[in-house]
């Protein structure tokens, strides 16, 4: 793997949906005479589009953002060269199991300081070894944690759309009952009041997993 050699500098890519985040991490990056930031972006769809583009030594990406993870598991195929700073809320540790899906070459909590995260980012583009977060290790009990059974949590991902009951049984190939039934269980399970309001509640926790066959 080429990685930035001498006095190159390390072409780093930010994709963070909140706007201030966004603008601290991009004006922490554009400030050491070693680090440019030659892309940013508010939304994962465009990160391996730009990436392609504009070639970056590190991608610094918001696993908590919609796509996020899935962004950065496309991100090593499209642009292998191109190593990955997951960054994540702490206050959510549920997330951390997205981040462990993907194939991201480091974890670190968005509270973070400035100087941890410039290191990492150094580190990644020498090609230095995974850079790990002190909070890797609540990856088990975040999952252990899960009260949904597979076909709850199906149910709840595609209720995360916002369709109807009709439409996740149609899906699905269930009847309307069966739907509104998995639908209540999860209700219950989350202390919410909807549909809605549990599948945001499950994704929060990291409990809604990518797409998967229909549970048996």
């Amino acid at each position: 793997m080429s990685r930035p050699k001498g006095n190159a500098l390390i072409r780093t890519l930010v994709c963070e949906n909140v706007r201030l985040l966004r603008a601290g991490l991009v004006a922490l990056l554009s400030h050491p005479s070693d680090i440019q930031v030659v892309a940013q972006l508010d939304a994962s769809d465009g990160i391996v589009p730009a990436a392609i583009v504009a070639r970056p030594d590190v991608a610094l990406i918001d696993v908590d953002m919609h796509g996020g993870s899935r962004a950065l598991s496309m991100l090593g195929d499209a642009v292998p060269n191109c190593r990955t700073l997951a960054l994540y809320d702490p206050g959510h540790p549920g997330r951390l199991t997205r981040s462990a899906i993907a194939p991201a070459n480091a974890l670190m909590p968005k509270t973070a300081s400035a100087d941890r995260v410039m290191s990492a980012v150094r580190c990644l583009a020498r090609g230095d070894g995974l850079v790990q977060s002190t909070h890797t290790g609540r990856l088990a009990g975040a999952t252990a944690k899960n009260p949904l059974t597979p076909q709850e949590a199906t149910v709840l991902r595609i209720a995360s759309e916002g369709v109807s009951a009709a439409e996740i049984a149609k899906r699905l190939n269930l009847s309307p009952g069966t739907v509104r039934n998995y639908v209540s269980r999860a209700i219950a399970k989350t202390g919410t009041r909807n549909r809605l309001d549990a599948a945001r509640f499950a994704d929060r926790q990291g409990w809604l997993m990518p797409s998967a066959p229909w549970p048996q």
